[in-house]
């Protein structure tokens, strides 16, 4: 059989044109196509804004979860998605910020605070209030024991130096300016806002 490219082209076409007859519901096998649409996933999903916690650029991101609260159900997140309507990030995700949803699901992360005993081999779980109770307790007894006053020449300088503070990379400016006011009123002077991890 001789084709020659006019006809080529008329063959495509009307192939191009027999499928997209069948699916758009046209003919039996339309129908099947038609009948096999799954209802998208997110209907029944509970919606919350939040900011991803990498950076301190803050994107906003939408996090679905599944589970009805009112009956004490646990919630699990399904999926997380850049917030279109936020302006940092319009909805875009750096690779770190679309991995999240297997970070909220690793089975290594830690949910709870974790004390590990002096001489002890394994760590046990804590409340919220024992863990930072003790870090309080720890820091208010290093500050006491290794505070510096004055310095060789007698001036006052009021120095923490055996302690350090690694704030939060997700806070906001606002939050990163009143944690370092806090850390330096303290006489810190290792202090750090880690915004590039």
């Amino acid at each position: 059989m001789d084709l020659s490219r006019r006809g080529f082209i008329k063959l495509t076409g009307a192939g191009l044109a027999v499928s997209s007859m069948g699916a758009l519901g046209f003919g039996s096998a339309g129908t099947a196509l038609a009948a096999s649409v799954r209802p998208f996933r997110l209907t029944a999903a509970t919606e919350t804004r939040n900011t991803c916690t990498y950076c301190s650029v803050a994107c906003g991101i939408l996090i679905y979860s599944q589970g009805d609260r009112a009956k004490n159900v646990k919630s699990s997140v399904i999926h997380i998605e850049g917030d279109p309507d936020h302006p940092v990030n319009r909805g875009t995700l750096c690779p770190k910020g679309a991995g999240l949803l297997d970070i909220v699901r690793a089975p290594g992360r830690l949910t709870v605070p974790k004390y590990r005993a002096a001489g002890a081999t394994e760590w046990k779980e804590v409340s919220w209030d024992f863990a930072l109770d003790r870090i309080a307790t720890l820091m208010k007894q290093d500050r006491d024991a290794n505070f510096v006053e004055k310095n060789a020449a007698g001036d006052t300088v009021n120095r923490w130096l055996s302690t350090g503070m690694l704030a939060a990379s997700a806070s906001s400016s606002e939050t990163a300016y009143a944690t370092w006011k806090v850390a330096r009123s303290l006489g810190m002077l290792a202090f750090d806002n880690q915004a590039r991890v």
